[in-house]
């Protein structure tokens, strides 16, 4: 088949470093490039993603997604007993 089409320089440039790279002309690296990205994408659906899932070990009553809050509850308390500290270091001069 015989078309015209308008490629981007970048495009442009990638066809003529592996044309000159592979010693090939403009239409069969061009063909190549086409066919070879294709395949992929058809191969990419191809493949099914599948999770497994595997037992946490967590005991019963702790809710794993809490975990951040209990950071930021810690991470809290670290601060007020540092700022209380530098308080009484400041208070007491």
């Amino acid at each position: 088949m015989r078309t015209t089409v308008t490629l981007d320089k970048d495009v442009e440039q990638m066809l003529r470093t592996a044309m000159h790279q592979t010693k090939k002309s403009f239409k069969r690296t061009l063909n190549d490039a086409v066919r070879n990205g294709l395949s992929k994408r058809e191969a990419s659906k191809a493949k099914r993603f599948v999770v497994r899932p595997y037992p946490l070990g967590i005991r019963a009553g702790i809710e794993p997604t809490s975990y951040n809050k209990l950071i930021d509850e810690l991470e809290v308390e670290a601060f007020l007993e540092k700022d209380a500290r530098l308080r009484n270091d400041h208070s007491g001069r």
